[in-house]
């Protein structure tokens, strides 16, 4: 072999026949006994099929993903169920308790609820060994209870939450001679959103030579990404240049291809000093060609500005925008 020969490493020598593969499995050989779970990301509804994943297995995850409703009946399930568990012990234990009718559940329950609460009226105590030990047990239950409760009911209250309104719908329409894409967003509340900036990302599918079919996420670049304050509302523009994913493409393959167009919008509340965030999906049925949002901020005579949230969503068409 001379010295500029060199050998090609053979990729398939140790790859064992499709045959013969330990670990492949084709379609017809995958389980089919996880149930189906139907959820929402946005707009779009997912079904998703073959995860075993068990939502009692984030249970800390599921608390948060609770209505209050629901929240609330829980533990209150929870709590009457301790309850129950403990006064049928008291009840096994006999005469037990002092004042208390033996064998009485009634009397068994209000005492587990006066124990588990540490009130102490002192009308029904423990008068054997047996009561005084389920008495700790209890009280010691009793406190993980509350603590966690507390905690969960804090933790719920204090996450921040932004409340920016998105328009219904984007625009495409032309800005300074070049087709734009616009959508805007106001701050709801009578504050500043400190740092705030925003992500635009584009979904659309892409087909590789290897025919490899994916969903791929493109960034749109706007001409404004961030703003120092976030007061009232916020036009959010992307130039439709040569260098756009969107360049060349119409209303018809927006359509087709199923394109999504995903904001992100995160920064610093002003009244509680912590990262807020917010996001928004516009699917391309939500994107208007041709169209122009109608002005919705007013300066008055004094300085003062005016916005009117009842055109926050409308748009016009080109030719009929009135100055």
């Amino acid at each position: 072999m001379s010295a500029h020969e060199t050998t090609q490493p053979n990729l398939h020598a140790d790859a064992p026949p499709n045959n013969m593969s330990a670990s492949s499995q084709t379609r017809d050989d995958r389980p089919d006994v996880v149930p189906e779970r139907i959820f929402s990301l946005g707009s779009m509804r997912v079904i998703e099929r073959g995860n075993a994943f068990v939502p009692h297995g984030d249970f800390y995850y599921l608390l948060f993903t609770l209505s209050w409703w629901r929240l609330f009946g829980l533990l209150t399930v929870g709590y009457v169920l301790l309850n129950i568990v403990f006064a049928g012990i008291y009840v096994l234990g006999g005469d037990c308790i002092a004042n208390a009718q033996p064998g009485s559940f009634r009397d068994a329950f209000f005492f587990s609820v006066q124990t588990m609460a540490t009130i102490g009226y002192g009308a029904m105590y423990p008068t054997t060994a047996y009561s005084n030990f389920w008495v700790v047990v209890e009280v010691f239950v009793g406190l993980l209870a509350v603590a966690m409760a507390t905690g969960l009911m804090f933790a719920r209250f204090s996450r921040p939450h932004a409340r920016v309104l998105f328009s219904n719908v984007a625009v495409i329409c032309p800005f300074n001679g070049v087709p734009t894409l616009m959508f805007r967003a106001a701050n709801q509340r009578s504050n500043l959103v400190l740092e705030a900036q925003v992500n635009v990302t584009i979904l659309l599918p892409e087909v590789t030579p290897e025919g490899h079919s994916l969903r791929r996420l493109y960034d749109l670049k706007l001409v404004r990404s961030q703003t120092p304050t976030f007061a009232l509302s916020w036009m959010m523009m992307h130039p439709i240049t040569p260098d756009s994913p969107l360049y060349g493409l119409t209303a018809t393959d927006l359509y087709e291809q199923d394109a999504r167009i995903i904001i992100t919008l995160m920064g610093l509340d002003e009244t509680v000093s912590q990262t807020v965030h917010s996001r928004h999906t516009y699917e391309a049925r939500q994107i208007l060609w041709n169209m122009k949002f109608v002005d919705v901020l007013e300066v008055l005579p004094g300085g003062d500005r005016v916005i009117d949230y009842r055109d926050f969503h409308t748009v016009v068409g080109l030719d009929d925008y009135v100055l």
